[in-house]
């Protein structure tokens, strides 16, 4: 099974980046496509592919959006080949940019989601990894919105992530790349 990451920034700023490459090390180089990027930051995360996954014509492809009606099941690995995902840095709230960018593109692919809270794309593709290599989608444990402390001492600082996490030991899943980044940032 393929994981397709249609890059739908302008750029591929920092945190696409640390996303990639924490997705990468859990599904694996050989199983990650890039689409609509020619980044050679990200070859050394997966194949990268410069035309879009509207253009390439995959057979056996499930789109993981938000609002699909199915919740994607352990069942599906046997439907599907590739299981395609926007590459959208998060807005909040939502605004249905997988649903404008690709659902309504890919009129012949089938559709699933991961529930209705918007997750981190690193997060939606290890999710779907752990769910098509057997586990049901409501046995996984989530963090939701994450209070995450950038800056300890007198006044403390920390950065909410408006995002869903898998919960691992009862913190939230992120990549310790990300959390070092959201240290140094100047402002997030």
């Amino acid at each position: 099974m393929k994981f397709v990451i249609e890059h739908l920034e302008n750029e591929v700023y920092e945190w696409c980046l640390i996303e990639y490459e924490n997705m990468s090390k859990f599904v694996g180089k050989e199983n990650l496509i890039f689409t609509k990027t020619k980044s050679s930051k990200l070859k050394k995360f997966g194949k990268v592919e410069p035309k879009s996954v509207i253009d390439l014509n995959l057979n056996r492809a499930c789109l993981l959006d938000p609002k699909a009606k199915k919740t994607l099941s352990p069942s599906d690995v046997d439907n599907f080949d590739y299981f395609i995902f926007g590459g959208i840095l998060g807005d909040f709230p939502e605004q249905g940019r997988t649903e404008k960018y690709l659902t309504s593109k890919l009129k012949n692919v089938e559709t699933r989601n991961l529930g209705s809270i918007q997750m981190s794309t690193d997060t939606a593709v290890i999710v779907a990894k752990m769910i098509l290599d057997g586990k049901n989608f409501n046995d996984i444990k989530f963090i939701d919105s994450p209070n995450i402390p950038i800056k300890n001492g007198k006044y403390a600082e920390e950065v909410n992530l408006p995002y869903r996490y898998i919960s691992k030991n009862n913190k939230p899943l992120i990549s310790p790349k990300l959390i070092k980044y959201l240290k140094n940032k100047d402002s997030v």
